[in-house]
């Protein structure tokens, strides 16, 4: 076996030599040591010393050398060639070189497929950043309050949870700056203060402008009280705006700050709703792409923001957030019974309590694709846009009474609309009639917003990309407004055309092509209506699996109730607390 060597210190030249064996052989881990002799030859003639003692100290040197270099090369772990004697030394220079990074198309798949997942909804990536990052960060800057830097002004709404006030700094008593709203909160105070800071970092736009969130510590008082402080932005909430008369005509006036040059009809007044339900709209966007789910949408809770002249949502107590978990608890529901969903639950019922928090957001795409808990807020918005169409249902009476007729057309609101059409009043033909302009697009939008099942119903991104928001109606958009909804109309792509070519081409193709369907095969397919419900199985499997699932049910509500109290208020400690 050859081996390229160099002879002749400093020459250079290279040669062929036969490897001698070695004359002393140990093993280590399989590998054999070796223990040079010829480093006697060397040593004279790299230093050129002639006392044979010297000689016989570095030759032992270099022995010990080779050894110590054998012991951590020669393991196996090695160059192959040069550890191992399989053949001739190859210099590395020869070898190619790698560029560190190899593309392929299954990693490129994957990484796409894993940012994919981080960055979907309620998203996972700026989940970790916001709640370990932004959070900690904005401790150090955001303003802090104490409740003696306030003086408590007009009183302007009370509620099963919390007074609203109007409220002014004491050092600031005459300037507007110093304009804020209070609410002292005796109940889900803590959920809404962590729901307004989130949404402040998040999507600041869509809510009102929170400032601060604190627990009163008092010694006298039974109940903590909570207090959240936000600037004031108006008073007037779309409830109180929707029951004047001059509706929706007063709107327009705050929007623009002067009236349109238009005759009264139903064209403008479709133009003003348009303009109103994408505002709230753009608003549950936001909340629900960083994970929050109101749950309490309806006309109070939409105000008016004079600054911004836009609609905003308030009152967060209700809302939880997906992300983490944070004020969701399975089989339990908080909502108005006059706006709420016809599920109740934003949730399916079998999902169990929050896991830790890193658990819980990394799992919360899956769970968000399987239940799409936001449809819930999308049919409190279509009942919004109901009675803004329909003067009749601006009551709560009315509204009522409309959901009872819902109900007993089994939440088909086209049902409804038959059987009201021939002997409705003037008001209920007027809003058909504005629903019905430029081809009924009005009536689409209402009817895939209040869709009995939730996952049939539109998101808010779809709705915004729905052709009946073309027309951008009265209020001019910002510029990220405008790119927002080109996005979204690019993106909505409407796929009834594709699925009724396919149809087509599936039929002409018969059974002379695999795959093939016949017109009477495809008559069949749309006559299979579904079965009925069979009877309980009675084999011993089914009873069985019955049993198990009953098990788990049990067990799951036991985990619930005992980690209820453990994992409720985990978050209160982000809260501070008035010293």
């Amino acid at each position: 076996m050859a081996t390229v060597a160099t002879t002749g210190i400093g020459v250079g030249v290279t040669k062929l030599q036969q490897l001698e064996k070695p004359k002393h052989k140990s093993l280590f881990l399989g590998q054999r040591l070796r223990i040079r002799t010829s480093g006697e030859a060397q040593c004279s003639a790299r230093f050129n010393v002639s006392n044979p003692r010297v000689v016989q100290v570095f030759a032992l040197g270099g022995e010990w050398i080779d050894t110590v270099h054998n012991l951590f090369v020669g393991v196996g772990v090695g160059l192959p060639c040069s550890v191992m004697q399989c053949g001739d030394v190859i210099y590395r220079s020869t070898l190619p070189k790698s560029n560190g990074l190899t593309l392929t198309v299954p990693g490129v798949i994957l990484a796409l497929g894993t940012l994919s997942y981080l960055w979907a909804t309620p998203g996972v990536a700026p989940g970790f950043f916001d709640m370990f990052v932004l959070a900690f960060v904005e401790r150090f800057f955001r303003p802090s309050y104490k409740k003696d830097d306030f003086v408590l002004g007009k009183k302007l709404g009370e509620g099963s949870f919390g007074v609203v006030y109007r409220v002014s700094l004491a050092n600031k008593p005459s300037s507007k700056e110093g304009d804020l709203v209070l609410k002292k909160a005796t109940e889900y105070g803590a959920v809404e203060i962590w729901m307004n800071e989130r949404v402040r970092r998040a999507c600041a736009s869509s809510c009102a402008d929170f400032v601060y969130g604190f627990l009163e510590s008092s010694s006298k008082k039974s109940a903590a009280e909570y207090w959240l402080i936000w600037r004031f932005e108006g008073d007037a909430t779309l409830a109180d705006l929707v029951q004047s008369r001059e509706f929706p005509y007063n709107v327009e006036t705050l929007i623009l700050g002067v009236v349109q040059d238009l005759p009264k009809g139903l064209e403008r007044e479709n133009r003003i709703i348009q303009t109103i339900m994408r505002q709230i709209l753009f608003a549950l966007d936001g909340l629900h792409s960083t994970g929050i789910v109101h749950r309490d949408i309806k006309p109070q809770n939409i105000i008016f923001s004079e600054e911004s002249r836009t609609f905003k949502i308030i009152d967060l107590g209700a809302a939880t957030d997906l992300r983490v978990g944070i004020n969701y608890i399975p089989k339990e529901f908080l909502l108005d019974p006059r706006y709420a969903a016809p599920e109740q639950y934003i949730m399916s019922t079998q999902t169990p309590s929050a896991p830790s928090v890193p658990v819980a957001t990394a799992l919360s795409p899956v769970l968000w694709q399987l239940n799409l808990p936001d449809r819930f807020d999308i049919y409190s918005a279509g009942l919004i846009f109901l009675q803004m169409a329909f003067p009749g249902l601006r009551s709560d009476n009315s509204l009522i009474q409309f959901n009872r007729q819902l109900k007993r057309c089994d939440y088909d609101i086209v049902a409804w609309r038959k059987s009201l059409e021939p002997r409705c009043s003037p008001e209920l033909r007027r809003g058909f009639e504005l629903l019905d302009l430029d081809g009924g697009i009005g009536w689409e939008l209402l009817k895939s917003m209040v869709r009995y099942t939730a996952r049939q119903r539109l998101s808010a991104k779809a709705a915004l990309a729905h052709p009946y928001f073309d027309k951008e109606g009265l209020l001019t958009l910002s510029f990220m407004q405008t790119l927002r909804l080109q996005l979204l109309r690019a993106t909505q792509q409407d796929y009834g055309e594709a699925a009724k070519w396919i149809t087509n081409l599936m039929a002409k193709s018969g059974t002379q092509k695999d795959g093939g369907f016949t017109e009477a095969q495809l008559q069949e397919l749309r006559e299979i209506e579904p079965k009925k419900k069979a009877n309980a199985p009675r084999n011993a499997l089914a009873s069985a699996l019955k049993l198990q699932r009953k098990l788990l049910r049990t067990l799951n509500e036991s985990m619930d109730e005992l980690n209820r109290r453990r994992k409720s208020f985990w978050w209160s400690r982000w809260i501070p607390r008035e010293e």
